[in-house]
């Protein structure tokens, strides 16, 4: 196996998907003490991620399920949950609910719910993609995938670290219910404008 290869696609994943690693802290400190919560995220994360790579892999052989055109509306979905998440946690604090817990629900966030921000915040990923994987032939291609779906449980590792520590924890306690929502609209709105979605 050639390690230039290996360190091309953990550069390109690292450079690709640098801010799931906050998204990641925001949906494990949401899942915190909910039974099962980091099952369903990093499952999530790996059906978000799969489907980016199987768009990317189609798209390099010729294939092209997602019209260019339709990637900038993908910024829909986190802006949607981002509202549903915004909606809850008002509703939670109006109610006089636990903050901490956000509206969340009893069981944290769901692993479609994760697999959908992560889709849509990687499709602008799939442009990058394409070309390295078209060019890299079918063993090359190979290494990529394997590369990307270990470092998705590493970034999944990464983001239950900065979830737990202390002084993150804290802050994520208090004020995560508020940041999830506003990271998810402002991801949402970031893809829709930088896409020019609805003449933006």
């Amino acid at each position: 196996m050639d390690l230039g290869i290996i360190g091309q696609a953990a550069g390109l994943f690292a450079v690709t998907n640098v801010d799931d690693i906050l998204i990641l802290s925001l949906f494990f400190a949401q899942g915190a003490g909910r039974r099962g919560s980091t099952r369903r995220i990093v499952a999530g994360q790996y059906l978000g991620f799969a489907a980016i790579l199987a768009v990317a892999v189609a798209a390099a052989f010729g294939a092209t399920f997602l019209p260019e055109s339709a990637i900038p509306y993908l910024g829909l979905l986190p802006l949607v949950l981002g509202l549903k998440a915004a909606w809850q946690a008002w509703r939670s604090h109006r109610n006089g609910g636990d903050e901490e817990k956000g509206g969340a629900g009893d069981e944290g966030p769901g692993p479609w719910e994760v697999a959908a921000v992560t889709f849509a915040n990687g499709g602008d990923n799939i442009g990058v993609y394409v070309p390295v994987l078209a060019t890299a032939g079918v063993g090359g291609m190979s290494v990529y995938a394997v590369v990307f779906l270990i470092l998705v449980a590493v970034w999944c590792r990464a983001g239950m670290f900065f979830a737990t520590r202390p002084v993150i924890a804290k802050a994520l306690s208090r004020w995560g219910h508020i940041l999830l929502p506003l990271v998810l609209i402002a991801i949402g709105l970031l893809i829709l404008i930088e896409g020019g979605a609805f003449g933006l």
